[in-house]
């Protein structure tokens, strides 16, 4: 029944965020459609926990009187039981169901006014207002910054904006999330759907904040191998944290769940997403900052590790961060024109000794040379760290079609004499313009891993010797043979086949000569010859 209701929950949030399609970018559209819902979670996770508190009394929220000194009473006790179990606070009148009634009331009725505007841009502010000070502040810290209700772009005029909003906020609220069904993340695996589709349709962008979940499920799967419960996974380039809450759904639990990420509207999109998916404020610890200049979270040693960071992406390589220890024992930082190896060093940095990490990749990083040839070799050689490189196929990510790997990296390597390389490039289904990984084929590749199965033309175990008889040079077809054998030209068949084809040639002229013979004409095998005699005659009195 759940995923039924999922997949009608998908298509009914879809349906309503093409309400607001035609007004802006998918990207700006995005914004509004899953600050709203976030909206509607919020309100309805407060009043389905202040209904559980109130049912003693034999009361709901949405029956408290504000305005009396009783119902004050009720609204302050509430308040303060939620902030420490929720985070946050919304008073009965500001729940969305009551936004979505009076935006969408009879303007004509006697009293009543539908412009909520001013209302609902109050009511977002005093989510963000009431955990000040509380240990939820900066989870909740601007959260609604991107839903900005006086954008031209939502209509001309006030009224114009108004209407919109009321239209969009009345479509949500005649939907059930179903929160009560706490065994069930319905809602949180609709909210991911959106986020997909808004990716797919938001080209090179696309990148900054989504990773395919066929991807995703790859990533989570190899940092999981072997454990059921997770300490701390980390991604700091987490975008809207869609790969961590990927690695979560591998293991019975995850205890922290940390993230960095540069974009401000999508760092407040994977806090929403955080919460959405009923991650406890106390859970996870997500921040926004540039990775690489001014990382966050240097403290900390975390169990897994996942990433898809931007592809060959510029940094500013200082001479300073030779002091830093994430760079300092390399001897060499990758360059300004590249991050990627800047991105792994940042990452083993933060791995914990029985951790693992696995990062999405360009496919330069395994064979550029330089400061990455010295990187790289320090990692296999020095540190003996990498564990396995995969190759993906291309075009599966959105905004660039160019093919990537996955790198596998390990402090503790059970097989400290290879490394696994496994070519999974040709093992994907075409849809529209987009490659994408099966079932079958991201099973093929977590098990190859997990198995280390060597196959042909698919899998091998290379030495490590064999890696740098190779200078380190870690180019999949280096290792993983895929060279397909030509079938043999047997010469005398052809020449045979040859000799029939000119004989059928032969009757054929022979046939059309006596149709020519019966019309009276020339037959046209016969007029090339004659050219081609012509043209004998002149060639030797011709002049060089």
């Amino acid at each position: 029944m759940s995923e039924n209701h999922k997949r009608i929950l998908e298509q009914q949030l879809w349906n309503i965020a093409n309400t607001l399609r035609g007004k802006m970018g998918a990207d700006e559209f995005r914004d509004y459609i899953l600050g709203f819902i976030f909206y509607k979670y919020l309100s309805e996770k407060m009043e389905l926990y202040a209904n559980k508190i109130l049912a003693e009394d034999g009361l709901k929220y949405q029956d408290i009187n504000e305005a009396t000194e009783v119902g004050q009473e009720y609204l302050e006790a509430i308040k303060e039981e939620a902030l420490g179990s929720l985070g946050y606070f919304l008073k009965p009148a500001e729940l969305f169901s009551e936004m979505a009634r009076k935006g969408n009331a009879n303007a004509q009725e006697e009293g009543i006014s539908n412009f909520i505007l001013d209302e609902l841009t109050q009511v977002l502010n005093h989510i963000e207002q009431s955990t000040m000070g509380t240990e939820s502040e900066d989870d909740f810290n601007k959260l609604f910054e991107d839903l900005d209700l006086t954008s031209t772009k939502l209509g001309r005029t006030e009224a114009a904006k108004n209407d919109l909003i009321a239209k969009v906020l009345g479509h949500l609220d005649k939907i059930d999330f179903k929160l009560e069904d706490t065994e069930a993340d319905v809602l949180g695996d609709a909210y991911e759907y959106l986020i997909g589709q808004f990716a797919s349709g938001a080209g090179k962008k696309a990148g900054e904040f989504y990773t395919p979940q066929e991807v995703s499920k790859v990533l989570a799967k190899l940092v999981t191998t072997g454990k059921t419960k997770l300490k701390s996974v980390y991604d700091p380039t987490c975008g809207s944290g869609s790969l961590l809450l990927r690695v979560a759904k591998e293991v019975e639990e995850v205890s922290n769940f940390y993230g960095q990420e540069l974009n401000r509207t999508t760092y407040n999109l994977a806090r929403m997403n955080m919460i959405l998916h009923d991650v406890h404020f106390q859970k996870f610890n997500i921040r926004q900052e540039d990775t690489l200049e001014h990382p966050q979270h240097l403290e900390h040693r975390f169990e897994a590790i996942v990433a898809n960071p931007p592809f060959s992406a510029q940094w500013s390589a200082s001479p300073l961060h030779m002091s830093d220890d994430r760079f300092s024992q390399y001897g060499k930082l990758a360059p300004s024109s590249k991050a990627d190896f800047a991105f792994v060093q940042h990452m083993i940095h933060h791995l914990a000794d029985n951790g693992t990490m696995a990062v999405v990749l360009p496919h330069g990083v395994l064979f550029r040379g330089g400061a990455e040839g010295h990187i790289r070799q320090y990692l296999i050689d020095d540190r003996n760290y990498l564990d396995a490189v995969i190759g993906l196929p291309a075009n599966i990510f959105y905004g660039t079609s160019i093919p990537t790997c996955i790198l596998v990296f390990k402090k503790g390597r059970e097989n400290a004499d290879n490394i696994l390389f496994i070519d999974g490039s040709q093992h994907f289904e075409k849809v529209k313009t987009q490659n994408i990984l099966r079932d079958e084929d991201i099973n093929k590749i977590v098990e190859t891993y997990r198995r280390r199965a060597e196959e042909p033309k698919y899998s091998i175990r290379a030495l490590l010797s064999d890696i740098a008889a190779n200078d380190y040079n870690l180019n999949i077809p280096r290792y993983v043979d895929t060279f397909e054998a030509e079938d043999q030209v047997d010469l005398n068949a052809i020449s045979l086949e040859l000799k029939s084809l000119e004989s059928q040639i032969t009757e054929t002229d022979q046939t059309i000569a006596g149709f020519c013979e019966e019309l009276g004409i020339e037959p046209p095998f016969l007029a090339a010859e004659t050219v081609g005699k012509t043209t004998e005659k002149v060639l030797p009195s011709a002049n060089f």
